[in-house]
């Protein structure tokens, strides 16, 4: 296994550093990519106030999403492991997140 390296991401205009292999770094990028996407445009719609809670939904929607994709076997879904590292990311970006509130 290689040694995390930090990558910088950017999320709803604020930056979160987070450790990563380097072979991952794309994935990592793309993954915060498509959250910032969520998230955007979960505050847009001004149905949801505050960013734990935009955070919290967009986690759950997205979780939705995985669920569908492996509820279809044909659509190749994400390995259990994929799935895990996921849910530690999310857990510490929502960490993150409330220590840069509580701050």
């Amino acid at each position: 296994m290689s040694q995390a390296n930090t990558v910088t991401v950017q999320i709803l205009e604020k930056e979160y550093q987070v450790a990563c292999p380097e072979e991952q770094e794309s994935q990592l990028v793309t993954s915060a990519k498509y959250l910032d996407k969520q998230m955007r445009s979960i505050r847009n719609s001004g149905k949801v106030i505050g960013l734990e809670r935009i955070a919290v939904m967009a986690a759950l929607n997205i979780g939705y999403e995985l669920l569908q994709a492996s509820d279809h076997p044909e659509a190749n879904p994400p390995s259990g492991d994929s799935v895990k590292r996921l849910n530690r990311k999310l857990d510490d970006a929502l960490y993150d997140l409330r220590q840069l509130e509580i701050g």
